[in-house]
């Protein structure tokens, strides 16, 4: 074989390699669920997780940053303390 060819195998084995990582990496077990809560007005616009109010249908349909009725998920125990331009985060919709 030729270095040329020992080359682009070793690219293209190391690839492979590395996507099946990144794929290994996404599957989160379903106990992080749990470790997380929906936190309201801290997401950007098009950013939050789901419900965004009347006329939207879920994820990304935030209108405006900080979206006082639509929510992200975060770490359990940091909403409320989460510090935005509007003001802190909220465990239940905020109004405005």
């Amino acid at each position: 074989m030729s270095r040329q060819t020992i080359a682009v195998t070793m690219f293209a084995l190391g690839a492979l390699a590395a996507g099946a990582a990144l794929a290994a990496e996404d599957k989160k077990p379903m106990d992080d669920k749990v470790a997380l809560e929906k936190c309201y007005g801290v997401s950007l616009a098009g950013k939050n997780d789901c419900a965004a109010g009347p006329g939207t249908t879920c994820a990304g349909t935030a209108k405006v940053d900080y979206q006082g009725n639509a929510w992200r998920y975060v770490p359990k125990g940091t909403c409320t303390t989460m510090k935005t331009p509007k003001g802190m985060g909220s465990l239940t919709a905020l109004k405005g």
